[in-house]
């Protein structure tokens, strides 16, 4: 497993020695945001896919993304996404334990609190049509929203894995920036 936090900023006073490795988000402000009261930085967030794809990590099987409260226990990340297989297209994760948010932003997609996986023969190929998604997609709010209405133009539907799933407790201290894992040989 490799992996990165993305930052909009790092500061000399981050400590390396306690963080995995950190990557510097793109700027995003050529692209248009347009959702009342929303957060521009939904856009940067979405664009971590494309970010970690042009890492260009050798072996990459997983890109497994999540908010910046998400937990991903390593075994069981792998024991799951062990039963699918990598070189097809794949869109793994779970809906929203919260009705409200599915019937706002829908049923199909994963929600990034709980975390999702592409498929790698996948996130390469979403990677060269993200930015002009984005472009399409400047009304909605968040970033995971952003990267299920790119999927779903590719023709990938979600991939419904419960074991993607949110234990919600509220811990205001515990906040860290962006982090996305992904997993390989």
């Amino acid at each position: 497993m490799k992996g990165c936090v993305f930052m909009d900023s790092i500061s000399n006073e981050d400590d390396p020695s306690s963080l995995p490795p950190l990557c510097l988000s793109r700027d995003t402000s050529r692209f248009r945001y347009t959702f009342k009261g929303g957060l521009r930085s939904a856009i940067r967030v979405a664009r971590v896919v494309v970010e970690t794809v042009a890492l260009n990590h050798s072996n990459v099987r997983w890109y497994v993304f999540g908010d910046d409260d998400t937990i991903f226990l390593p075994e069981n990340l792998v024991k799951t996404l062990s039963k699918y297989d990598h070189e097809l297209w794949y869109y793994i994760g779970a809906h929203s334990e919260i009705y409200e948010q599915n019937r706002l932003f829908g049923f199909g997609m994963a929600f990034g609190g709980a975390g999702f996986a592409i498929s790698s023969s996948l996130a390469n190929v979403l990677a060269k049509v993200f930015d002009s998604c984005l472009e399409r997609y400047h009304h909605l709010y968040g970033s995971d929203g952003r990267v299920y209405s790119c999927l779903a133009e590719l023709g990938v539907g979600l991939t419904h894995v419960p074991a993607f799933h949110r234990y919600v407790h509220n811990n205001s201290q515990a906040r860290i920036s962006t982090k996305v894992i992904y997993c390989a040989d």
